[in-house]
């Protein structure tokens, strides 16, 4: 039998937009700044952790295994195991489901587990002519290899390789993350309008629940080296308008799309990190408890429609669960762009999705509004990959902390044509 997995407690930086060029802290300095501010708050030390699990998908060079770097910085000590994980959009959901399944198989009783990101610092690569041209050129031994060497270099090698879009994009269906939402927003009939509509609600939710503190126990204020201070997610628009985002040109199927930079996630840097433990780590530290995991669940989906991800690895959370979403009082589903979140409510509530897609004899049916991100999503927040799963599943304890046992699900789609879902209980069941 498995052991129960309760969420003790969690911090997240402030999510900052990226701008034109690099922000002013690195993937592994937002997690630092995050996880000193929750362990600080701990009865346990850093050193009685049994591992650092994160996420993230794109390191930094000096970065490499970014979860052992962290965990050694926040002081855990040369024992305390780390590893990091890298499921595109889901990595932080991914770190926090191996963790579950860590405690739950009796193999460790207390993690840090979560996820980090620095897109604005994403590395510019050389291409690979360029690379080649480097590669004869420290082969060549003497001065006259050398000079016929200098001699190749041709101005296409300079091109650079931005590693972002390319992360971006699918390799295998050649298609754009946008163009993805594109094809989902075509196939469901969301025109701009509903997409536009959707985005303005993610802003005004999202300005709400800043002006009524409901991100206040989550976020850490972090300050920059020019002593810049960041108290609060920089992106959410209080100013924006219906008007304002129908003048954006659509960004990835010009000139007739409908994705534009408005209603889709934002680009980029932050970090969430969540403190797990198991039924006996809860005792021995007498540790309060924000709510438990249930269950996870993942699934495949064609990478063109990869922002369907969610339909599927929810129905099959909820089948292992015996649950109907009308059983789920709080869901977050990840704002990867507005047609992708609208997509998903659409194939929820179709019964021809329902049939040919899940398996299914009856829809399940979209989810209340009401109940769906109701203080606003990643068009407003943003989307740091590596981090939005534990984003999620962090505000959802916090906003479920007082309804014991009230159910609530995160779920994200994954590039490359994933869905990840987590459920977990609200409040102290212990």
């Amino acid at each position: 039998m498995s052991g129960r997995v309760f969420i003790i407690d969690g911090a997240r930086t402030p999510f900052l937009k990226a701008r034109d060029e690099p922000g002013p802290f690195s993937a592994a300095d937002l997690a630092v700044m995050a996880g000193r501010a929750l362990l600080a708050r701990q009865p346990f030390a850093a050193e009685d952790l049994d591992e650092v699990i994160l996420g993230c998908v794109i390191a930094a060079p000096d970065e490499a295994n970014i979860a052992r770097i962290v965990g050694l910085r926040l002081g855990t000590g040369f024992a305390v195991p780390a590893h990091t994980v890298q499921r595109n959009c889901a990595s932080g959901l991914q770190a926090l489901a191996s963790a579950y399944d860590r405690i739950s198989a009796g193999r460790a009783h207390l993690v840090l587990a979560g996820g980090t990101e620095a897109m604005s610092r994403a590395p510019i690569q050389w291409n690979m002519a360029m690379s080649r041209w480097l590669a004869r050129l420290y082969r060549a031994k003497g001065p006259g290899q050398r000079l016929r060497s200098l001699a190749g270099l041709r101005p296409g090698h300079l091109k650079p390789v931005f590693s972002l879009l390319r992360g971006l994009r699918d390799p295998v269906v050649g298609l754009s993350m946008g163009q993805t939402a594109e094809i989902v927003a075509h196939r469901f009939g969301i025109g701009r309008l509903a997409q536009d509509s959707y985005a303005l609600q993610s802003h005004q939710r999202a300005a709400r629940a800043q002006a009524d503190g409901l991100f206040k126990d989550e976020i850490e204020p972090i300050y920059g080296s020019q002593a810049d201070y960041y108290g609060q997610d920089n992106g959410v628009r209080t100013d924006t308008d219906l008007e304002k985002l129908a003048r954006l040109r659509p960004v990835f199927d010009r000139p007739f799309g409908d994705v534009t930079s408005g209603n889709s996630s934002q680009i980029t840097d932050g970090a969430a990190l969540v403190v797990l433990a198991s039924t006996a780590a809860v005792k021995r530290w007498r540790l309060p408890v924000l709510g438990e995991i249930v269950d996870h669940a993942w699934a495949g989906v064609d990478p063109a429609q990869m922002g369907l991800g969610p339909v599927h690895a929810t129905a099959r959370l909820l089948a292992a669960n015996r649950l109907a979403i009308g059983d789920l009082h709080h869901v977050e589903l990840n704002e990867a762009f507005s047609a992708q979140v609208l997509a998903c409510q659409a194939a929820w509530a179709s019964p021809t999705y329902a049939r040919d897609e899940l398996g299914l004899e009856a829809a399940p049916g979209a989810i209340d509004g009401a109940r769906l991100n109701p203080h606003g999503g990643a068009v407003a927040i943003g989307h740091p990959v590596g981090a939005t799963g534990a984003r999620l599943i962090l505000h959802l304890a916090r906003s479920l902390k007082d309804a014991p046992g009230a159910l609530g699900l995160a779920t994200l789609c994954i590039g490359g044509g994933q869905g990840g879902a987590m459920l977990i209980r609200g409040g102290d069941t212990s």
